[in-house]
């Protein structure tokens, strides 16, 4: 639930980062997010199939195999995923086209599409750490975690590369995707430290 909520929050903020720089820019990033949005479901749904094995091999006694369950589940949503954020850099501007024939806003959603493609490896094992915690019982760890990365990275690296270095809407855009690689890997350096195996469901 708090995970939830700071996401939430996260992305009323970059709406008003966005904001500043029109309805186009605004217009553009919405389009992008929502499809980037549906585009992730289907690796959401295998990252809980992940932690629903976590679950069950801990309560087991079998530790080696929640973490083998973990690997097979950041293998796949990692490949699903970057084709998935390939076809989006590479067909952005059709892809977009769908939704907006303003010449100003698909520029700007065709940048955010691409931008955010480019996370995708990322976000598909970002995913996985998080839902592996979350199936150990400790729901602590992607709570910190979505904070540190996300509030005090994400918002005010967007705002800065934005405003302060006159990057504009992609810098808000570039924003996401340093944040959320940087989640992935501060998530799979815990993952490999191992501690979440100790807990118990």
């Amino acid at each position: 639930m708090a995970q939830n909520l700071l996401t939430t929050a996260v992305w009323i903020g970059m709406i008003k980062i966005v904001a500043q720089f029109g309805s186009a820019a605004l217009a553009g990033y919405t389009i992008a997010i929502r499809i980037i949005i549906f585009a992730i479901l289907p690796a959401w749904g295998l990252s809980n199939a992940g932690a629903t094995l976590v679950g069950q091999n801990l309560g087991a006694g079998q530790p080696a195999q929640a973490e083998s369950a973990v690997w097979y589940a950041v293998r796949y949503n990692i490949l699903l995923l970057s084709f998935v954020g390939a076809l989006f850099v590479v067909a952005a501007v059709p892809i977009i086209h769908l939704f907006t024939q303003d010449p100003v806003t698909l520029d700007y959603g065709v940048h955010a599409l691409r931008i955010g493609g480019l996370g995708f490896p990322c976000y598909a094992a970002g995913l996985c750490w998080a839902s592996a915690f979350n199936g150990a019982g400790d729901t602590w760890t992607p709570t910190i975690l979505n904070f540190v990365c996300l509030w005090l990275c994400e918002l005010p690296l967007a705002w800065l590369l934005a405003n302060h270095f006159h990057a504009g809407p992609v810098g808000v855009f570039s924003a996401t995707l340093i944040a959320y690689t940087l989640l992935a890997v501060a998530g799979a350096v815990l993952f490999w430290r191992g501690r979440w195996k100790l807990r118990r469901v």
